[in-house]
């Protein structure tokens, strides 16, 4: 894909934790950090390589409790692939430490726990040099089935430990970003996330994290039907009626957005693994991806004049899903940087 460098900004990254997140049991076996780091490095197109990559603090990967030690031997390691660290995704839900946000007084502690872990880790890779922008992504750790037993009662109670979470932030000098995915309670459809964050009232510290992939589906109301912006069944030949639905989302929640993922997906919700029933990330160029990456992509970064929001200093790639044979094809990260790399071109800044 043949481009021209006009914009140095936002900074280009990728994933880890598409090694991970639906891999392991019923799934295919995880990929090491070491190799999704070497195979993010060695792509390049043209001449232009991805800047960082965002962390997942979860085993196999990234130990919540890393030692300093641990985490200078991650910054040399990153470092020497000429990389830095952006995003870092706190592990808050039970099968990793910590506790849904709208649970008992117990789980609500295992959850800010994880915060202030994942915090501290935040801060010390900051102090060795390799990370100097990026957030904390949290989310509610609730499935939409526990919560809809009582909505009001529990969006109140998600929103209690979110504001203590941005306390804990505050005290360590970061920001956390709720990000917007069907399958978590109290933050499953683009209403209750803007109600959430509202509710919150934090805005300098807790913003919100749009993946492509997954607002996409806040469009089509999955788990949330009395939300949806187009109609069911929807035609997809209707590419002017689907771009205002997009329009009409990204205007409730772009004021809120400070972390970005460039994603493509097929509209359908068929994950796996562990994350299965939630959204399918495809291929930048799936034949039946329903998004115009790059345009798409604007609608995000871009606000109501066309002016860059200047919101998030990089945009990171999430390629959640994809089979490990597609991961471990070098072919794959080289077509995702370039389309990155175009995205940037019509969507950034310097």
């Amino acid at each position: 894909m043949p481009f021209q460098t006009h914009h140095s900004q936002p900074a280009l990254h990728n994933a880890m934790w598409p090694g991970v997140v639906g891999k392991g049991p019923g799934s295919e076996p995880s990929i090491d950090l070491d190799t999704m780091l070497k195979l993010t490095a060695a792509a390049e197109v043209e001449g232009v390589k991805f800047d960082g990559v965002d962390l997942f603090l979860a085993l196999p990967h990234t130990d919540i409790d890393s030692s300093d030690d641990d985490l200078k031997r991650l910054t040399h390691k990153v470092a020497a692939l000429g990389l830095v660290i952006g995003s870092l995704v706190a592990p808050v839900w039970e099968g990793t430490g910590g506790g849904r946000a709208m649970g008992s007084q117990d789980e609500r502690k295992r959850f800010l726990t994880q915060i202030r872990k994942a915090c501290r880790i935040g801060g010390k890779l900051r102090d060795l040099g390799v990370r100097h922008y990026g957030i904390i992504r949290i989310d509610s750790a609730c499935n939409t089935a526990e919560w809809a037993t009582d909505p009001e009662t529990n969006t109140k109670r998600i929103a209690d430990t979110f504001r203590e979470a941005c306390s804990i932030a505050e005290e360590h000098g970061e920001r956390l970003a709720a990000e917007g995915e069907i399958c978590w309670g109290g933050m499953h459809s683009w209403k209750r996330m803007v109600q959430l964050l509202e509710l919150v009232n934090r805005p300098q510290t807790l913003g919100f994290q749009a993946d492509m992939a997954h607002t996409l589906l806040f469009t089509l109301g999955y788990n949330a039907p009395e939300d949806r912006f187009l109609p069911e069944p929807f035609d997809w030949t209707r590419a002017e009626q689907f771009n205002e639905a997009l329009r009409l989302l990204t205007n409730a929640l772009r004021p809120w957005t400070i972390d970005f993922h460039v994603a493509q997906n097929d509209a359908t919700v068929k994950g796996s693994g562990s994350h299965d029933k939630t959204g399918r990330h495809c291929l930048p160029d799936d034949p039946n991806g329903k998004l115009d990456i790059v345009r798409h992509a604007g609608y995000w970064m871009l606000d109501e004049k066309g002016k860059p929001t200047r919101a998030f200093q990089h945009i990171c790639w999430d390629g959640c899903m994809f089979s490990n044979s597609v991961m471990m094809d070098p072919n794959t990260w080289r077509d995702i940087l370039a389309t990155m790399i175009v995205v940037r071109e019509e969507n950034g800044w310097d």
